[in-house]
């Protein structure tokens, strides 16, 4: 048989060939990953049992801790401790003495503190977020950015290249007019690179002349701010921070920044000193990120070790609740053990894969004796953990698989009993708007229901 035969037979069949021999070389590439098995395991069955399907999802959304995208980018880590002990290093973070911050507990709040800190700025503004909606709040902002670069001021725009995807509007044009630069953060058309549209800039914080900043789970549209209450806008909690703590953040923006723009040749700025707040009750704050920038995974690990060292209870926050094992196995053994363990997500959020993933772990929980509470006054958006008492976190994070083990995250760790007691607060006033989970039995469950919530529960370590 010569080869233009040999080619005619085999080529009805090359496809599946090819998509087997591809198959082979991701398995074993995934096989050297250090992933967590309920993940290799969904991925495996993806990629073997449907390859025309699981190969490219891999190779579009399977990256994790990707090397040769990262590499480059600057140190999140500005942990060198000063003369006066003011800013030092943890083992997830850096912490930082004499602050003080501000709570933004409503949509209102958050909106009015973000055009007062714009229109302030003399400097500089640097903000950071996934999602600038294509709505009047989203103009409102941008506006207000445009008439601050035609005054002066340096106003740096970064903006996930999915999260914020096609953002090339008019007002976005009026600001780059103005003197205003906007960057997205790994773009993925074209893909140049394999797997990068998995990692996600999910973290956000705006600096106002390199000395307050806003940061926390709140992106900019009007599900999450405005001028004006609005019964259908989501719960959510961000915070106005002055002090040391402002030149960790701004590390972690100029780091995201240089990486964003690293092909313009941008290097990361040097971050200048931010003196401790004089005045009130001085505020310790940990600061700590997460993603392909950070060795390990710093966030899931701090969160993790103290829930497992709590001694009275713990509370958790999250709009969207997909743990691990042993995340989950952790809260099932304080539960047991007698400490108050409680979970408040909403009844219903904006992705219902995710909420028929989570029914399974949130049955495994309640028969363990957490107290499982469902928010029924619309969306809630927020991220926190409370333990004993003595820490608080809140950030961009939630607690699911995607944010503490793919996403880039940021979060701060609270331990002045000031911002404790106003994140307890703002949790104990979303608790009068809920119902408890009673949903305990699973043998009672539609038939359809049960399958879906089978596959959503498999698929859940690629969501």
């Amino acid at each position: 048989m010569d080869l233009s035969s040999y080619v005619v037979a085999i080529w009805p069949y090359l496809g599946t060939y090819l998509g087997f021999g591809l198959a082979f070389v991701l398995i074993a590439r995934l096989m050297r990953e250090k992933r967590r098995p309920s993940a290799t395991v969904a991925w495996l069955l993806v990629i073997w049992f449907v390859p025309p399907l699981g190969v490219p999802l891999y190779l579009i959304f399977g990256g994790r801790k990707i090397s040769r995208l990262t590499r480059n980018k600057s140190p999140l880590n500005i942990a060198l401790p000063n003369e006066t002990g003011t800013i030092s290093s943890s083992a997830f973070g850096v912490i930082s003495k004499g602050n003080r911050t501000g709570m933004q507990p409503t949509g209102v709040h958050a909106f009015k503190s973000l055009i007062r800190e714009i229109r302030a700025a003399k400097e500089s503004i640097e903000i950071t977020t996934f999602i600038l909606s294509h709505d009047t709040i989203g103009r409102d902002v941008v506006k207000e950015l445009s008439r601050r670069a035609r005054a002066g001021v340096e106003v740096r725009l970064l903006l996930d290249a999915v999260g914020s995807f096609g953002m090339k509007t008019l007002y976005m044009l009026e600001l780059a007019k103005a003197g205003g630069r906007i960057e997205r953060f790994m773009p993925v058309f074209p893909f140049l690179s394999l797997g990068r549209a998995n990692l996600r800039n999910h973290r956000k914080l705006a600096i106002f002349d390199r000395k307050r900043v806003i940061i926390g789970g709140r992106n900019i549209g009007k599900e999450y701010m405005g001028p004006i209450h609005s019964p259908k806008r989501w719960k959510d909690l961000s915070l106005l921070i002055e002090g040391p703590a402002v030149m960790q953040l701004s590390a972690i923006f100029e780091a995201d920044w240089a990486f964003a723009c690293r092909k313009k040749g941008e290097v990361q700025r040097p971050i200048k000193s931010v003196p401790e707040f004089q005045g009130g009750e001085p505020s310790t704050i940990e600061i700590m990120v997460s993603g392909p920038d950070t060795r390990g995974d710093p966030l899931y690990e701090k969160i993790l070790s103290i829930i497992q060292e709590a001694e009275k209870s713990v509370t958790i926050v999250t709009p969207y609740f997909i743990p691990d094992e042993v995340l989950q196995r952790s809260l099932m053994v304080k539960a047991r053990s007698g400490k108050s363990v409680r979970l408040l997500i909403p009844r219903r959020s904006n992705h219902p894969i995710t909420d028929l993933a989570r029914n399974d772990f949130l049955r495994e929980l309640s028969e363990a004796g957490v107290e499982i509470l469902l928010f029924n006054d619309g969306m809630m958006h927020g991220k926190v953990v409370l333990v004993d008492e003595d820490i608080a976190m809140t950030g961009s994070a939630n607690i699911d698989l995607r944010s503490l083990f793919v996403n880039y995250e940021l979060a701060a760790f609270f331990h002045s009993q000031k911002e404790i007691g106003e994140i307890t607060r703002w949790v104990d006033e979303l608790c009068q708007s809920t119902e408890p989970f009673t949903d305990t039995d699973e043998n009672e469950q539609p038939l359809l229901k049960s399958i879906a919530e089978d596959l959503s529960r498999l698929i859940a370590p690629l969501l």
